[in-house]
């Protein structure tokens, strides 16, 4: 492992894992619904229950977002939202005292125009811990992932229901950090259909890897945090989250004196499902 970045990942997940818990990775979009509201947001997360921190990076064209987080990247970007913004978000928030691993989550338009040996440069300075870009597959490598585990940074690599045992070992290949995997074929925000299904995917991944494996797509609830963490090493939950920030704003689209409040108390349901699930401590 290289410096802070990837251990800090590696390091929260066995630390869950010693208290015979999977992590709850919560996911919130940058500058919604706007800077300093998201920047209360993210800084609330820690303390609400949120082990690892997926900050989304707006952009116009969200290809793998459902509607509520095409919506909050929308609202983002409307209020001014930047990478260069959201970087700063991230600066601010490692000031403030806060260690909990940060991945920022998009695509890679934003990185490249900013340029990636500067981002890299600037997301290491600031403690960014990893990366997930659902745009760059495997045969992109070179692009940006192997730069960034040179950097010292994770890049998170998602699975999916039709990433069979011919491809997984590509998937995995320069994977780092823990393993994302996508519930369901979609976008994000859907319904889960079988959590039996999920299991037997987790499984399966397991089998290849000795990374943690996350679940994200379509966790909502409490119930369905539970049901998920009883087979994985993290629940990510985040289409439920910046659906919160929408139904608080007022009748303009602007914050309220609710819209933490309404972020951190669906957290804190979530974390408190994710920590009901017992599991053997590593």
């Amino acid at each position: 492992m290289t410096d802070t970045g990837q251990t800090r990942i590696q390091s929260r997940f066995k630390a869950c894992a010693a208290e015979g818990r999977a992590a709850l990775v919560t996911f919130v979009t940058a500058g919604d619904p706007d800077f300093d509201t998201a920047s209360a947001i993210l800084n609330a997360l820690p303390a609400a229950g949120a082990d690892v921190i997926e900050l989304g990076v707006p952009f116009t064209d969200p290809m793998a977002d459902g509607v509520p987080v095409q919506l909050a990247g929308q609202r983002a970007l409307k209020a001014g939202q930047t990478l260069k913004k959201t970087l700063a978000m991230v600066d601010a928030f490692r000031k403030a005292g806060h260690d909990t691993p940060i991945v920022l989550m998009g695509y890679y338009n934003p990185i490249y125009a900013y340029g990636v040996e500067r981002f890299l440069q600037d997301a290491r300075a600031i403690g960014i811990d990893g990366l997930i870009v659902v745009d760059l597959p495997p045969e992109e490598d070179a692009e940006l992932c192997i730069p960034a585990l040179e950097a010292g940074v994770s890049f998170i690599r998602l699975a999916t229901p039709t990433t069979d045992d011919k491809r997984l070992p590509k998937v995995l290949s320069n994977t780092s950090g823990f393993v994302y995997y996508v519930s369901m074929t979609g976008v994000t925000g859907g319904a889960i259909a079988s959590y039996d299904a999920v299991g037997e995917a987790v499984a399966r991944i397991k089998e290849h890897t000795d990374l943690p494996v996350a679940v994200g797509f379509g966790v909502k609830t409490a119930a369905d945090a539970i049901a998920i963490a009883k087979g994985a090493d993290g629940v990510v939950v985040g289409s439920a989250l910046v659906e919160r920030v929408r139904l608080s704003l007022d009748a303009e689209g602007k914050a309220t004196e609710k819209t933490v409040s309404a972020v951190t108390s669906l957290v804190s349901e979530l974390a408190a499902g994710v920590r009901s699930v017992a599991k053997a401590a590593a």
